[in-house]
């Protein structure tokens, strides 16, 4: 039996801030896979480490930065600060309720955070979908970048950027609250 594969990447540009890329794998054998990456950059007013410690181990506090778009986030398995430990979070996009089931992979040299989806609507649309935050240096800049690694079940589902943005509200969200904190 022979498989045809092939495959083709597109980069879209930027768009809002956000660099759009997909990638279309065709094979015989399965039906039409679209995965992607949407990546940008904020540039922080809050110092660095706090801004990581937040991210990845106190995001329990989220709502207070964003209660208009995060409105609790809990412990599903293990802890807030154990890597693998799953949370659950409910919010608001696009005038909708939701909830996002995910495991937090942590990074301390990289200072970097990445949130993989594990249930909840996303998954009802994607195939997969995770967050990453990476804390850099820029400069004299501290900056997020932020990336958004996806996999859709089908074709239609177009409304990620819808979530890309919402990523990037909420870091600007978070950044902005921390900011604000006498140290």
């Amino acid at each position: 039996m022979t498989i045809f594969q092939c495959g083709y990447q597109t980069v879209f540009g930027i768009n809002s801030g956000i660099l759009v890329s997909e990638y279309w794998q065709f094979n015989s054998l399965e039906k039409i896979t679209l995965a992607g990456t949407l990546e940008t950059e904020l540039e922080l007013k809050s110092p660095a480490d706090k801004y990581f410690k937040r991210i990845s181990s106190e995001l329990h506090h989220a709502p207070n930065a964003s209660s208009d778009k995060v409105h609790t986030i809990e412990v599903h398995e293990g802890d807030w600060e154990t890597p693998g430990s799953v949370k659950l979070w409910t919010y608001t996009i696009n005038g909708k309720e939701e909830v996002f089931k995910e495991k937090i992979e942590v990074d301390e040299a990289k200072k970097s955070a990445t949130f993989v989806a594990v249930g909840g609507h996303l998954l009802e649309k994607y195939k997969s979908y995770k967050v990453t935050l990476h804390i850099v240096l820029k400069g004299e800049a501290v900056v997020a970048k932020i990336t958004l690694d996806f996999e859709k079940h089908h074709q239609s589902h177009d409304d990620l950027k819808d979530y890309m943005e919402f990523v990037i509200s909420l870091a600007k969200d978070i950044d902005e609250h921390l900011a604000g904190q006498a140290d």
